[in-house]
């Protein structure tokens, strides 16, 4: 069974739709060892549609510039991809596929089959989203920066239910950004207000 892993930017208020304003003056070696770290060992890439353009339109030119991000942009190319659209037309880039039906229950087709290690989620909020609420998620990486971005989409939208998390491990870059390693969870306790109070200050 594969583990999906979402790896995301997001502000202190919770916008994870990343604008370069407010993302790269973070951005360092200690940042890129960490997305070298979620990237490693990929399997898939499962990305929306919107996140799949992005990649496509940037990285095979890059890809081809042969820069320093050159080798990079040749391990995207080179992952096999699955992207979540209901649109038709060619998608592109090499390794890239169509997932084909409702999206939990093909997610849930690829996570069981036979080779695939690890599956990653970058950006695409909408598919994170969508796995969380069915089950699906394995673990939520949050490289979180110190501003409030103060507009932009959000991770987590209004409804129920509540998704507790543990948190798996965390680490503070030099540049202030901390990195937060999340799993679903159930909540550690049923306590209401009056099983606390004797844990309140002075109790």
């Amino acid at each position: 069974m594969a583990t999906i892993v979402s790896t995301l930017f997001i502000s202190l208020d919770g916008v994870a739709e990343v604008d370069p304003a407010w993302h790269f003056p973070y951005f360092d070696d200690r940042m890129g060892a960490a997305v070298g770290e979620d990237y490693a060992d990929v399997d898939l890439l499962l990305l929306g549609r919107v996140t799949y353009d992005s990649f496509a339109g940037a990285w095979p030119d890059r890809e081809a510039a042969g820069g320093e991000d050159a080798t990079f942009a040749a391990q995207l190319g080179d992952t096999r991809k699955v992207v979540a659209t209901r649109g038709d037309q060619d998608l592109g880039w090499r390794n890239a596929e169509r997932l084909d039906g409702d999206l939990p229950a093909a997610v849930a087709a690829l996570k069981a089959q036979p080779g695939l290690g690890k599956i990653l989620v970058p950006g695409s909020l909408s598919v994170v989203r969508q796995l969380l609420a069915a089950g699906l998620l394995d673990e939520l990486r949050l490289l979180v920066h110190p501003v409030a971005a103060r507009k932009g989409e959000r991770l987590f939208d209004e409804g129920e239910p509540i998704y507790p998390l543990r948190l798996l491990r965390s680490d503070v870059l030099p540049t202030g950004v901390v990195r937060l390693v999340y799993a679903p969870a159930a909540l550690p306790g049923a306590q209401g207000y009056e099983d606390v109070t004797g844990s309140l200050p002075g109790a």
